[in-house]
This record gives C-alpha cells, structure tokens and sequence, in this order.
C-alpha cells in the first residue's frame, strides 16, 4: 500500500476520530470519515501494545494493509478510514482479517457489492 493512502499525522487522526463516524466488531472498530477534496481513500492503523508484542502487533498492520489492497476497487474513494485492532484479532489468519474488515466495511456502506466472477468471501 503506497504511502499516499495512510494516514501518518496526529491533526488527521483526531480529525477523523472527531468529525467521522464510527463502526465495529468484535476484532475492529472503524472510524469513517468522509472527505469532499480528497479523490483516493486513506487508512490510518491503531494496534495498542495490549494486543501484543511488537511482532504480534506488526503482523496484524500488515494483515490490515493486504486487505485493503485487495478490497481498494470495491470501497468508495474520498474517505479517511481509521482502523483500531482488538485483542481477537491478535489470533487471526489473513483471511479473517479481511473477512472481519468486510463486515465492519458492509456495515458502514462503504463496500460496493463483489461481481459475479470474483470468488467469494
């Protein structure tokens, strides 16, 4: 994921966290934002140090990261997204991962529906 699709600064974190709305389950919560000048959507990661060590941590930012290369033609662009980890998703396969952020994305109606010749979820 290139890094003109992350959020790095704490002004646009606490903008997203104050002016979006969230969505979660029981691995994410997901903070939307909705951003009119802005065509690309970006997402900011947030893994606290209960979840894990260093490694632990890291290896759910990347699950994270795949996943949402992988689901970048189906979610709307012009949002900030920002993703919070759980302590579930500490024990979770790349593919939960992206099955756990479909649903939190579905609930915000940011995921456009799959075609009928992409494999299913």
């Amino acid at each position: 994921m290139r890094k003109t699709f992350r959020i790095k600064k704490n002004s646009e974190f606490q903008s997203v966290f104050k002016g979006g709305k969230s969505f979660a389950n029981r691995q994410f919560v997901v903070y939307l934002y909705k951003r009119e000048n802005q065509v690309p959507f970006r997402i900011g990661l947030s893994v606290s140090k209960k979840i894990g060590n260093a490694v632990t941590r890291n290896q759910i930012k990347r699950y994270i990261r795949q996943s949402f290369t992988e689901l970048k033609e189906r979610i709307q662009p012009g949002h900030d997204f920002v993703i919070i980890a759980r302590k579930p998703a500490a024990e979770m396969t790349c593919k939960e991962v992206k099955n756990s952020l479909i649903h939190v994305l579905k609930r915000a109606k940011v995921l456009r529906l799959h075609d009928k010749n992409e494999k299913s979820e």
